[in-house]
């Protein structure tokens, strides 16, 4: 309980002071500067020979701040300059405040100076890191506290980045595969609204100025267009509370998230490159976390949460309970069904041989590239149905249209 309330001001982060000031050549200067307090702002710049002269704390915007994001590839680039520092020979709190110093995202500047004022106030890198879970999983604190034990520090931050950098390029080529032909659709139904909603009215007052029978296709489109403009108002309040609501079970729903992530699995084209996806993240995983000496029960408990799919997320939680009471787990991973022959067999040779993460490491590596190369053929392969689709949606509109024109010019 000590802990807990020891560390909940740290929660606020550093804030921004404005300085003026004077320098070793007596030139007067002037900057601003990111820190926990303003006695260390004064520390800070008579480190670098700044006589203050005054200091206080920057105002918020007038208009409120810009919220910028942390992401994993901020992560990444973090571990790995923390890395090449303390290889130099960087001391840890200098080389944090460097970093966040230098750091181009303000939000990734906040997080990184108050990890640096846990460590100046007695914490170790570990400990400083579990205070921010949001951005410090159990993976990369487990892989840090092992490299804190080993005095290999800047070996395992290494490891650290190469991991997020490799999960962040399999998680954009997935989004590669998913985001061309949804952006493609969606412009297509937007375009097919638009001439619903303003267009075919215009054929309709000129088709009712002939009064002529109209065919059956062009009579179908002018109701769909009057049943769109009629209740446009209501669909898309329909569909906005429809977004809300599944927005909302998705996070409050574990067993809705399930059925999603099972179903994702089964939809054909994208199902396998889920299924390689999954299957890469969890071998990189195990490799790093098992390379870094990492007990087995234990960097199994940390894949769990890195596979990206709740179905294989559960699956590894499984084979924990099974390796945790003495069972091989290249046994166990055959009982799950998930996983193929190849991968159970390198297990195997891994277990067997003593190296088990260089086996882990080739399996991450080849679908790895199974992913890239699948990605490249979806969307080889989505390009003529899509334009399919959107030939469908656009022409038989167009059709519709002129068909009325097409009978009117044959009767004269």
């Amino acid at each position: 309980m000590a802990l807990t309330k020891t560390r909940k001001p740290q929660a606020t982060g550093p804030s921004v002071f404005v300085w003026e000031g004077v320098d070793r050549g007596g030139a007067r200067v002037k900057g601003e500067t990111r820190a926990m307090t303003i006695t260390m702002v004064r520390a800070e710049l008579r480190r670098r020979g700044v006589s203050p002269i005054r200091i206080k704390k920057k105002p918020p915007p007038l208009f409120g701040s810009i919220k910028h994001k942390i992401r994993s590839a901020d992560i990444a680039v973090f571990s790995r300059q923390l890395a090449t520092m303390i290889a130099a020979g960087v001391p840890l709190v200098q080389a944090f405040d460097i970093i966040g110093r230098g750091h181009a995202n303000p939000a990734m500047q906040d997080l990184v100076l108050t990890v640096k004022a846990d460590i100046e106030s007695g914490a170790s890198l570990t400990e400083a890191l579990r205070n921010h879970p949001r951005y410090f999983d159990d993976l990369v604190c487990n892989l840090v506290a092992a490299g804190e034990q080993a005095g290999a520090l800047d070996v395992l931050l290494d490891k650290i980045a190469t991991y997020k950098e490799k999960a962040e390029s399999i998680k954009g080529k997935i989004k590669k595969a998913l985001f061309y032909p949804i952006a493609v659709v969606v412009m297509a139904i937007l375009v097919t609204i638009v001439i619903m909603l303003f267009v075919i009215p215009q054929f309709e007052a000129l088709f009712t100025s002939f009064g002529a029978d109209l065919p059956g296709f062009t009579r179908l489109v002018i109701a769909l267009s009057d049943i769109l403009r009629q209740w446009w108002w209501d669909l898309l309040l329909v569909l906005v509370a429809l977004y809300f609501f599944i927005k909302t079970v998705w996070k409050r729903s574990p067993g809705f998230r399930n059925i999603l992530h099972h179903v994702g699995l089964k939809i054909p084209l994208v199902g396998p490159i889920l299924h390689q996806a999954a299957i890469a993240r969890f071998a990189r995983t195990l490799s790093t976390t098992f390379a870094a000496g990492v007990p087995l029960v234990e960097a199994l408990d940390s894949v769990a949460g890195t596979t990206g799919n709740l179905v294989y997320s559960q699956a590894v939680m499984q084979m924990r309970e099974e390796v945790a009471t003495g069972q091989a787990l290249q046994l166990s991973m055959h009982r799950r069904h998930m996983f193929p022959p190849m991968v159970i067999q390198m297990t195997a040779v891994g277990e067997e041989s003593g190296t088990l993460e260089d086996m882990l490491a080739k399996v991450a590596d080849f679908y790895e590239e199974a992913v890239d190369n699948a990605v490249d053929n979806l969307s080889s392969l989505l390009e003529p149905i899509i334009m399919i689709v959107i030939g469908t949606l656009v022409g038989g509109l167009v059709i519709a249209m002129y068909l009325p024109i097409f009978k009117l010019a044959a009767v004269v």
